[in-house]
């Protein structure tokens, strides 16, 4: 399996805190690769490292090949990189339909002039942008709500357009960040089997969440973070038996209580 994404290095400071300290992180192309640890542990951070919306203090990030250290956020979009955020980030007021085309902004290269007088390429080009809204909202299963407001859909459905709105543009690697966080069960399985069909439309997903049993049941690979360190890295069968990822979530006393027990 080809490697997609990696960081050599990678750090970020802020004053006097190190909230990335020297990662090195490989993501397998065509997987679904997690990223774990408790508050604070960095994982956000990196995530924002790698999307382009903060600046390395030091080290590289190759995606594809193209070292992309210093690239916005844009030009790596434009290079097949997607994201979504912790909070709901939709316009209520739009269709669901509209603010997938929001996400096909990058794919546009009919030109300012092309746009204003509405020439034929313009014309095919945006027929070509809602063919992929809809095949995005199929995939996620909101196209029957194509033309519903989005402030009106439920809390699930609109995490849903979200990952819908990342797709439209067909990323090689999808960055999703908490995507089961504030949902409640029924709606956290319906989400791993989305995550998992993902892979179907050539997406690699690296995800951060919380929710343990998430990120087990669908993960290919786990990284574990703490205090802004990569810990530990492996699949999750080996991940949630190791020593040092138990003592990062529960504290040295339970850890070695547990290890005891378990002689």
């Amino acid at each position: 399996m080809s490697l997609l994404l990696e960081t050599t290095g990678l750090t970020r400071r802020y004053a006097g805190l190190v909230a990335v300290d020297a990662v090195n992180l490989r993501v397998a192309e065509g997987g679904i690769h997690a990223v774990i640890g408790p508050n604070g542990a960095g994982k956000t951070t990196l995530f924002n490292l790698i999307s382009g919306l903060v600046t390395p203090s030091a080290g590289t990030i190759w995606f594809g090949g193209v070292d992309v250290t210093r690239l916005p956020p844009d030009r790596r979009a434009a290079l097949g990189m997607g994201r979504t955020f912790q909070n709901i980030r939709v316009f209520g007021s739009m269709t669901v339909l509209e603010n997938v085309l929001t996400g096909l902004h990058t794919c546009d290269a009919t030109g300012l002039f092309g746009v204003v007088l509405r020439l034929p390429g313009f014309r095919r080009a945006e027929r070509a942008a809602v063919s992929r809204a809809r095949a995005a909202l199929d995939l996620v299963g909101l196209a029957d709500m194509a033309e519903l407001r989005a402030g009106a859909l439920s809390y699930g459905d609109q995490r849903r357009l979200e990952i819908a709105r990342a797709m439209a543009p067909e990323p090689r690697l999808l960055l999703l960040d908490e995507p089961a966080a504030g949902m409640n069960p029924a709606e956290t399985v319906a989400l791993g089997a989305l995550v998992r069909r993902l892979g179907s439309f050539g997406a690699t997903v690296l995800l951060v969440e919380h929710d343990m049993g998430f990120v087990m049941g669908i993960s290919d690979a786990v990284t574990v973070f703490n205090f802004g360190r990569r810990i530990f890295e492996g699949p999750p069968d080996v991940v949630r038996r190791e020593p040092a990822v138990i003592e990062a979530y529960l504290g040295p006393k339970v850890a070695a209580r547990l290890a005891r027990t378990s002689r």
